[in-house]
């Protein structure tokens, strides 16, 4: 076989998020400089934010963060101290680097350590960032979101992820299946979307032999692949493939046979999304695997997307440098071939990872070089995709964390006079996360989902410890919502008081 230029798999491991995090405890790493471009970014002056902003002339066309009491006005009070306690707790670095050092030691394989760290964790942060252990606990979680005066929607995640082998992939399609049900069952508009990784379907070292071939015939267009389907543009000309540098192997038969399982897999959860009239969201993962995740996206989105009804939406990280060409070149495409296409803007989740990945490699890392241009990126794609579905056909979810990307795609839907409830533009904030923003564009008369996970806490944790390394310290997207949450304690502690 040709050798691949590929990080060995003890490398693989101590970098990838279908992992634990080894990271050693009060590492440099750990500054706020050196993890400021994720998805759940805010801007670095939140405060100036909350200050500078004046009242809403008009709350139909503005984002309003001024007045927090009608902001958390559905939040019972109790809700508001149990949010306002984990997210402090949440800010701390040494608690949070702490937490990390110990999820990572040799200690959580003593049963009656590990079952007590869980049983802090589930109790805390699990029980603040996900819906529930399974998908009928999530709906009831949902049913409270929705009825209970919040207004907002759910996407449904089964948080699974990076599995390796069919039998596995398998029972994943099964409880995907079961999410889509269970959706169905829930009350209408109650959610948004179903979530699903290729990872939980595919097994990884398949994706990872897919992209390769990808990436090959990327660069050599003449390279055959008898197993590809029709699809749309999956790199542009600065997209990052030093993940391949030699010719790699043509799939095997025992592979092309695991890839048109996966495939099946895919297409039985994306007719059933269609039975049940729910968009499916295929998320983005990491650039080792993401060719083969856009070549599933987009094959079984020329096969299920018509028309108006959109089924399938692929995701778009606006930390990648190649973000936006991809963007244009599958825009393009799909307004050739007719085909509507939706997509999930993010700004993306795995910063650490790919940075460390491209300089084992040694090549530098494939996301923009400053939380700035990530920004800019992020609100050119929005602005962009904004006046497509305005003038044609598509569907947008701009999923984000930023004040400031939320109030310049308000103005720009608005002066697009893009509609606010419909199926075309959706704004969405992960669970428990962005509360404040959330309920400011609900107010605004958006339509908002929250991302919620679910899932046993072995599943979950790898999501959770995501979200405890890009929200560390005073500067992650958690501190607005700390601000506004303490505000409005305050104020109902004066009303109560007085």
């Amino acid at each position: 076989m040709a050798a691949r230029v590929f990080p060995p798999r003890k490398l693989l491991k101590s970098f990838g998020n279908c992992y634990f995090f080894s990271r050693p405890f009060n590492s440099s790493s750990s500054s706020p400089s050196s993890s400021s471009i994720s998805i759940n970014h805010n801007t670095q002056k939140l405060e100036s934010i909350i200050q500078k902003q004046p009242p809403p002339t008009n709350t139909d066309t503005s984002l309003n963060l001024h007045d927090v009491e009608k902001i958390f006005s559905s939040v019972p009070t109790t809700k508001l101290l149990r949010a306002s306690a984990n997210l402090h707790f949440a800010a701390m670095e040494s608690m949070v680097d702490f937490g990390m050092w110990v999820m990572n030691s040799k200690l959580m394989n003593i049963e009656v350590f590990r079952d007590m760290v869980l049983g802090v964790v589930k109790h805390t942060f699990y029980e603040h960032f996900c819906g529930g252990e399974d998908a009928l606990a999530t709906g009831d979680t949902v049913r409270r979101l929705h009825r209970g005066g919040d207004g907002l929607r759910v996407m449904l995640d089964y948080s699974v992820e990076c599995v390796s082998d069919n039998q596995s992939c398998d029972r994943n399609l099964e409880a995907f299946l079961h999410t889509v049900e269970i959706a169905k069952s829930l009350p209408p508009s109650s959610v948004s979307f179903v979530i699903v990784k290729i990872s939980a379907i595919c097994p990884m070292n398949l994706l990872e032999r897919v992209s390769d071939l990808l990436r090959w015939q990327h660069k050599n267009p003449s390279f055959n692949l008898p197993w590809k389907l029709d699809t749309l543009p999956i790199l542009s000309s600065i997209s990052p493939t030093y993940h391949t540098l030699q010719r790699p192997e043509p799939l095997t038969l025992d592979e092309e046979h695991d890839l048109q399982l996966a495939h099946q897999r895919l297409l039985k959860i994306c007719q059933k999304c269609l039975e049940a009239n729910v968009p499916l969201t295929i998320d983005a993962e990491h650039t080792p695997v993401q060719p083969a995740i856009d070549y599933f996206t987009y094959s079984s989105a020329i096969m299920y997307n018509r028309d108006d009804n959109i089924i399938i939406y692929g995701t778009i990280q606006a930390y990648l440098k190649d973000a936006k060409e991809r963007l244009l070149l599958v825009t393009k495409a799909v307004e050739k071939m007719g085909v509507p296409m939706g997509f999930k803007l993010v700004r993306g989740a795995y910063m650490s990872y790919e940075r460390k990945l491209a300089s084992s490699l040694g090549f530098g890392s494939p996301i923009h070089n400053s939380i700035q241009e990530t920004h800019a990126c992020y609100d050119d794609c929005a602005s962009f995709m904004l006046e497509k579905i305005a003038n044609g056909p598509g569907a947008l979810v701009l999923a984000t964390h930023n004040v400031e990307s939320g109030k310049k795609a308000v103005a720009k839907a608005h002066d697009l006079g893009v509609k606010k409830v419909n199926r075309k533009l959706e704004f969405a904030q992960l669970y428990g996360m962005s509360e404040a923003l959330s309920f400011g564009l609900r107010n605004a008369g958006f339509q908002v989902s929250k991302y919620m996970p679910f899932g046993s806490m072995e599943i979950v944790i790898p999501y959770l410890l995501r979200r405890a390394e890009e929200n560390r310290g005073p500067l992650s997207a958690l501190t607005l919502d700390r601000q506004l949450i303490r505000k409005e304690l305050k104020r109902r502690l004066k009303a109560t008081a007085f």
